[in-house]
């Protein structure tokens, strides 16, 4: 820490401790302070005097100390609720809860010695402090003002850091630990400054149990998954010099594994932490490195706090910031190779609450942030070229899935590493016949209402061009899809089904209206209120687009996969990584090849994948802002709630793929094995 900035460190720490117990400021107010400023002090303390060798026990409770104002059994006493900010300061409750949401990240600040953003984070605070400190108490737009400038004044460094964290591996903190640390003794779960839970913990000690071989061949099976998705693309990996590595706190001895393995291809990695700046976040979903979420109901509430000061000059700034960030560090951008993936499953799902006084993004401003992100995606592929990067992608669960959490995990190890060439001839059966026709039709069993007619692109040369790809364990694992790009006009139906994951939400009896491959309308049965539906559709899958078009229909043959979930009674737990090879799913959003439609695909049998575009992905020839959305939601309609897909052909005649969930086309059979046994 530079001399300047150790002075204002200094000051501000000296100033917080004060107003722990000063009474200078009225009260409904002093409360927040007070209680603010405490929490201040717990993380000067952990920056100043953590202790590793500490107890378990210690360790634990001092984690717990951090975030136990958020946690589920104390959040109705939250000044991070905005429900009860509100309640207690009125119309002021808003902007303290912002507050509070923009405070919480000095747990992370302190723990990375990120001196800047933590001097910064406490000087807001004793900002707001001193307006309160009069006799006369401020407006609420003065409050509003003091929060919009410290957005101001700071964004560009916020952005900058944020994309240096995906292309950079000198920002090590994670990479470092992961490394250095004995991960046999696992307080050193306590040294990321996450909130540990019962699942972090139980991750770790499974891979305790395990051999150096069998975490290498776990790990072995991600970083494959990554060299393979280059060789399918038909990209250069060889000229590529970092991997962005994304997991959850507990995995270490895999990562560990994977970071040298990626070493050996010439591949640094860059582990990012997920955002905690309100300048960077626009959803609750957390993108990058992260530990136990304290209280997804927390996260929730603050997903919009970007409303506060959301508008036509913050996201010129932004957008500005971030081109520069990117054109500072663009010889690492054209380096960087694309992100590996961990995901996790298995907590239990997710039903948020509508939280009346939470920030919310108006109709216009909704507009702007889809118009912002798409630009955001325009930038970034100017960079961090689609047609030069791949990706992988694999999950595997975590103990809150029940007692049986270490039979599914090898179940999971399993399904992760099934013969990927048996499953390529089985869907080339697939592909063959669906190539013969330019229509399909899906329709739903039971409860589910789902009555869809999809439009495939016409073939022009059928002995050298494909509809489908046919997926293997490369960026996808594990296997076990066919997919294609639909045409929009034509692609008409209703979407159903009864409960489904995605992005770390559950929906209920979620329904989707398509008319010319566009979704028109819309409704689920999470709240008693209609609106509340609506809105929570808006926000978490249409993602304040109008009409977002079909960009995937696929067809999901890991059946493997889907006993499993029925065995273990897990369903409602898969992430949709594996969920979308355990039936058809439908893909609003962007198509699987935005930025790379121009770069030719081939399937194994070297016939080119032709179906990349849409009628919206063609408008980037014209103006790229209108043919992407920055989103690609997949929703999948399981086996046991499906009724049929039929290929029509030109004669009225009709060749079936499934009925009642199962495989009946010829060559598939083998597919209805795992239900058998």
């Amino acid at each position: 820490m530079d001399n300047c900035l150790q002075e204002r460190y200094d000051l501000s720490c000296e100033r917080i401790r004060e107003i722990v117990n000063e009474k200078t400021v009225q009260e409904p107010f002093r409360d927040f302070f007070s209680k603010t400023a405490a929490f201040l002090v717990k993380t000067m303390e952990v920056r100043e005097h953590f202790d590793r060798n500490a107890s378990m026990e210690a360790l634990k409770a001092q984690n717990h100390a951090l975030y136990e104002d958020v946690l589920p059994e104390n959040y109705a006493a939250s000044y991070g609720n905005p429900a009860y900010a509100a309640e207690k300061l009125g119309e002021f409750g808003q902007v303290f809860s912002f507050l509070y949401k923009e405070l919480h990240g000095t747990i992370i600040y302190a723990f990375e010695k990120r001196d800047w953003d933590y001097v910064v984070a406490l000087e807001l605070f004793l900002e707001v402090y001193s307006a309160f400190c009069d006799m006369d108490l401020p407006e609420v737009k003065n409050v509003r003002e003091i929060l919009k400038y410290y957005v101001n004044d700071y964004c560009q460094d916020m952005i900058e850091y944020t994309v240096r964290g995906v292309i950079d591996p000198s920002l090590d903190f994670i990479t470092e630990k992961i490394m250095t640390e004995d991960l046999n003794d696992l307080r050193y779960l306590y040294t990321f400054g996450e909130y540990v839970s019962e699942n972090e913990i139980g991750v770790a000690e499974y891979f305790n149990t395990l051999s150096e071989e069998e975490v290498w061949d776990i790990a072995r099976t991600y970083t494959e998954g990554y060299r393979i998705g280059f060789i399918m693309g038909r990209k250069d990996l060889s000229i590529k010099k970092t991997v962005n590595i994304r997991y959850h706190l507990g995995f270490e001895r895999m990562v560990k594994a994977a970071i040298l393995q990626f070493q050996e291809m010439g591949l640094k990695p860059t582990i990012y932490r997920y955002t905690t700046h309100a300048v960077n976040r626009s959803s609750h979903y957390r993108n990058g490195f992260s530990g136990a979420v304290a209280n997804p109901q927390f996260d929730y509430d603050h997903r919009n706090d970007h409303a506060l000061f959301f508008d036509s000059d913050f996201i010129q700034r932004k957008l500005r910031s971030t081109r520069e960030a990117y054109e500072k560090y663009k010889d690492m951008a054209a380096v960087h190779g694309g992100p590996a993936v961990i995901e996790t499953f298995g907590s239990k799902p997710f039903s948020p609450e509508s939280t009346r006084e939470a920030l919310l993004l108006s109709e216009n401003q909704q507009k702007q942030q889809a118009e912002m992100m798409n630009e955001l995606g325009q930038i970034t592929n100017r960079y961090i070229k689609g047609e030069e990067r791949s990706f992988t992608i694999i999950a595997y669960p975590v103990p809150e899935i029940g007692e049986n959490f270490k039979e599914i995990f090898a179940e999971i190890i399993k399904i992760n590493n099934l013969d990927y060439v048996k499953y390529q001839k089985i869907q080339q059966n697939l592909i063959d016949a669906l190539d013969m026709c330019e229509w399909v039709e899906v329709k739903g069993m039971g409860d589910n209402v789902t009555d869809l007619r999809i439009h495939l692109h016409t073939l022009t040369d059928p002995a050298s061009q494909s509809n489908f790809e046919n997926c293997v364990a490369d960026v996808n694992i594990p296997v076990g899809e066919v997919f294609t790009s639909p045409v929009l006009a034509g692609t008409n139906g209703t979407l159903h089904v009864t409960k489904v994951f995605l992005n770390g939400l559950q929906f209920r009896d979620l329904k989707l209206v398509f008319e010319d491959g566009r979704v028109v309308d819309y409704r689920c049965a999470n709240f008693p209120d209609e609106a509340d539906n609506r809105r929570y559709i808006e926000d978490n899958i249409l993602f304040h687009h109008e009409k977002l078009p079909i960009g995937e229909f696929a067809i999901g043959t890991n059946t493997t996969a889907y006993v499993a979930t029925q065995k273990y009674d897990m369903a409602d737990k898969m992430p949709i990584l594996i969920a979308e090879k355990m039936g058809p799913h439908f893909a609003v959003g962007d198509t699987c090849y935005s930025w790379t439609e121009d770069t030719a695909v081939y399937n194994p049998d070297g016939k080119e994948i032709i179906a990349r575009d849409n009628e919206v992905s063609l408008l980037r020839k014209e103006d790229p802002g209108k043919a992407y959305f920055g989103c690609h939601t997949d929703i999948t309609i399981p086996y046991d709630e499906l009724g049929s897909i039929n290929l029509l052909h030109e004669n009225g005649r009709k060749t079936a793929i499934i009925e009642k969930g199962r495989f009946v086309l010829s060559g598939t059979e083998a597919l209805n094995e795992p239900f058998e046994n």
